[in-house]
């Protein structure tokens, strides 16, 4: 934890109430916002990244593709339930084992925030830590989620069998085309979920500032709430 001298925590404040953040310079301020989002990215990927942490939540459960939806039903009413439950399953084990890969990425992502960009996440709107993190590692997170959720398909002879199909369809235009490759859906499904995650921790810190873990992020953030 750091630690803030008086003088330090009352300049924080008198900046946030007064100039809306503009003055906002310090290291150590910075240096705060860092951990706290840190923190908050941390717990996401803690929440997520272990069974049923996307199974069980029904905003980020990943479900079968639309192009798919129908067939779900024609495969329940013939005794074939089972399989596209299994394959729903397989996905969100998927992306649950795929998230823990987040964790580096995202403590990099906010060792490297600069004071712009702390100051444009104070300022911005409720979710605009998420947006930073989403801007900043979305790419390089689709590079290592996707192995993962090759890997943990491949053991269900459904998610082939729909990949040639769906394939096929995209060429007619009657599946999207995002949607055409199983592992693409599951990864990008992933990402969403994660980034969901990571909003609930970000609104977190905004609503109780004080609960977060640096004495100067209680500061700024309890100042923005006046």
């Amino acid at each position: 934890m750091l630690r803030v001298s008086g003088a330090l925590a009352a300049f924080l404040v008198s900046a946030a109430s007064a100039a809306g953040l503009d003055d906002i310079s310090n290291r150590d301020a910075v240096n705060g916002l860092k951990q706290a989002l840190t923190n908050g990215a941390q717990a996401a990927v803690a929440k997520l990244g272990k069974q049923d942490g996307f199974m069980n939540d029904p905003r980020i459960r990943i479900p079968l593709p639309p192009s798919l939806k129908s067939a779900e039903a024609v495969m329940h009413s013939i005794g074939m339930g089972k399989q596209a439950d299994d394959l729903v399953l397989r996905m969100n084990r998927a992306a649950e084992a795929a998230v823990p890969q987040a964790k580096p990425l995202l403590v990099d992502a906010a060792k490297k925030m600069t004071v712009q960009d702390a100051k444009s996440i104070l300022s911005g709107g409720q979710d605009s830590a998420t947006q930073y993190f989403k801007r900043t590692t979305t790419e390089a997170l689709v590079q290592k989620f996707k192995p993962i959720v090759k890997k943990s398909m491949a053991k269900v002879k459904l998610a082939e069998k729909y990949n040639e199909i769906a394939a096929s369809g995209a060429k007619f235009g009657l599946v999207k085309e995002e949607d055409a490759n199983l592992e693409d859906y599951v990864t990008r499904k992933a990402l969403d979920g994660l980034y969901v995650g990571i909003a609930d921790e970000e609104k977190k810190i905004r609503q109780n500032p004080a609960a977060a873990a640096s004495s100067i992020v209680k500061k700024v953030f309890g100042t923005l709430l006046k």
